[in-house]
């Protein structure tokens, strides 16, 4: 009898059909070629509407875009942007110090503070500075109950730009209290406690160890609420205020090109909110350094790795 020799493998079955990982290409996603053809749809008809409308009259607003009113105004606008952060910012971290106090009747009042002017409406808050004089018809400095010093007329003292600071510098720090509160609650007690451990003051506990912390939480909503304090500032054209839509307002009241003009207004509201976003954007990473976290780089150790795991899965295709 003869036997005839075979040979038997020991190990496991051996796939013949490997995949090269290096050859590896992105599967093709239907839904999303459908959605990026629909906003390549949407987008090329709202530019064939803006070109081919004529009633926007895109040489009125040419004409009247560098316009000296119109510059004017927008430099006023931004101006008293500034102006209201700035106090918004220092009286809301005041106010939120103040509701962070262990001393109630202070805590109790600056809650009371915030509560009232985030809870009555910008617009409302201008025209009752701006009609102070209704109430108050002398503004006097004294003793309270006893004999005044000095006084002045209101009507001289709130004047459109005193009552739109006031209006606005005081609906900015009720919102600028809450968030520099969140920012500071977002700390760990901990550093507060190791801070004190390491002999921090109070002050330098709060200026160097809490606040750097916090304002990873606080300029995000900051950015914001400065665009939309730009943005609000619209509103002091119902009291007269030489801002940019009180500009354009002027001009189309006597030209009666309302909507080119509008279209001015919107133009330097986009191109300073982006300017604004832009360094928002910078802010926020300089303060975000050492929280954010990023992919590991591919590094050169790991590419004869990757290069060996080709290599063995080719040899496994060849056996």
């Amino acid at each position: 009898m003869s036997i005839t020799d075979t040979p038997m493998s020991s190990g496991p079955a051996v796939r013949t059909n490997a995949v090269d990982v290096a050859q590896a290409r992105p599967r093709i996603k239907p839904l999303r070629i459908l959605g990026t053809a629909l906003l390549l749809l949407i987008a090329g008809s709202i530019v064939y509407f803006l070109v081919t409308n004529k009633r926007f009259e895109w040489p009125v607003v040419a004409e009247y875009l560098f316009a000296p009113s119109v510059l004017l105004g927008l430099v006023t606008s931004v101006l008293l942007m500034v102006v209201t952060m700035v106090i918004g910012t220092v009286l809301g971290t005041l106010l939120a110090a103040g509701q962070l106090s262990d001393y109630w009747p202070v805590r109790v009042a600056c809650m009371a503070f915030v509560g009232f002017f985030r809870g009555v409406p910008p617009l409302v808050q201008l025209i009752f500075w701006f009609n102070l004089a209704y109430l108050v018809p002398r503004i006097a400095v004294g003793v309270p109950f006893g004999p005044e010093f000095f006084s002045w007329s209101t009507n001289d003292l709130i004047t459109p730009l005193t009552a739109a600071i006031i209006g606005l510098s005081l609906h900015e720090a009720a919102y600028m209290a809450e968030i520099i509160r969140a920012g500071i609650l977002s700390v760990d007690q901990g550093q507060h406690d190791a801070a004190s451990a390491m002999g921090f003051s109070r002050w330098h506990s709060f200026t160097r160890i809490v606040m750097p912390q916090a304002m990873r939480v606080i300029i995000p909503p900051t950015g914001s609420q400065i665009i939309a304090t730009l943005k609000g500032t619209s509103l002091v054209s119902v009291i007269a205020m030489g801002d940019l839509l009180h500009a354009v307002q002027v001009i189309y009241n006597r030209t009666y090109d309302v909507v080119p003009m509008l279209i001015v207004a919107v133009i330097w509201y986009l191109v300073a909110v982006t300017i604004l976003t832009f360094f928002q954007r910078r802010v926020e990473e300089y303060y975000g350094r050492g929280a954010t976290r990023h992919a590991p780089k591919a590094t050169a150790s790991s590419k004869p790795a990757a290069a060996g795991t080709t290599a063995a899965i080719r040899t496994q295709e060849n056996q």
